[in-house]
């Protein structure tokens, strides 16, 4: 199944490492936070990805062209013939298509531009290029695959956050105040589902989870899974720092590839 991830965003709010690389891009550890979605996908088999690129192309490009395995593997080296045996492999068995999909586009634009690319696929998967879990996502597919809904996306909810939700009596008075962890919310967490439907719900210039999803909702085909178990972005440098320390201990959460393998 073909896996689209949106790489195209500039990420602002991580301004000193976006002035040189693309949000994708910013490692945690050996490895920019792209692999580690990617390598998420492939471990459950889905090792087709369409790269619908923006800001900075180049340098996910030439990450990709580059990419050294022994770098980031465990190998031997013969010293005599200085021939690399790897002991493990990421990516040999990954088609990866890189399409430049422009530097202002919207997510519903981006899906747009690379439809070419999904050919006949019914089902197709897609996601945001800088979130990570450990959500069984076949179980997902499996579900999905077996109803009739057009969309689907993880939802979770944001109990890292520590802000508080208000809820208004009227425009002046409050009703009450809790604490984001104790309220009944939900966001969105990407890792979207999607029938190759979803494009005659797309209308030009609009944002993929706003018009085309209402649209959906209205019709009852637009469903979510929620999901209590690891989900993290990389939005703030507070976030990069936290990935950067779980993956320091050697069993980051969202590796199920690692859990598996035993």
């Amino acid at each position: 199944m073909k896996v689209v991830l949106f790489c195209g965003g500039r990420g602002i709010r991580l301004r000193e490492h976006s002035e040189t690389v693309p949000k994708p891009m910013v490692t945690i550890g050996y490895r920019p936070i792209l692999w580690h979605v990617m390598r998420y996908y492939a471990h459950y088999g889905h090792r087709e990805f369409i790269l619908c690129l923006g800001y900075k192309a180049d340098v996910i490009k030439r990450y990709f062209l580059d990419y050294e395995e022994a770098l980031s593997n465990d190998f031997v080296l013969n010293g005599s013939d200085r021939k690399v045996e790897l002991l493990g492999r990421d990516m040999d068995d990954w088609e990866i298509s890189f399409v430049d999909t422009g530097l202002n586009a919207t997510l519903a634009e981006r899906l747009c531009a690379i439809r070419p690319h999904l050919g006949g696929d019914d089902v197709f998967l897609a996601n945001y290029a800088d979130v990570l879990t450990d959500a069984p996502l076949n179980d997902l597919v499996d579900d999905f695959a077996n109803g009739d809904a057009i969309a689907a996306f993880l939802s979770i909810r944001p109990t890292n956050y520590s802000f508080h939700i208000v809820r208004m009596r009227d425009e002046r008075r409050v009703a009450g105040v809790e604490d984001v962890t104790s309220a009944n919310l939900w966001i969105n967490g990407g890792y979207f589902i999607l029938r190759h439907e979803i494009f005659d719900y797309i209308r030009p210039g609009e944002e993929l989870v706003m018009e085309p999803f209402a649209r959906l909702a209205a019709e009852d085909r637009l469903i979510s899974y929620p999901y209590t178990g690891f989900w993290a972005p990389l939005d703030t440098i507070k976030d990069m720092r936290t990935l950067e320390e779980q993956n320091e201990t050697g069993s980051p959460p969202w590796a199920v590839w690692q859990r598996h393998s035993g």
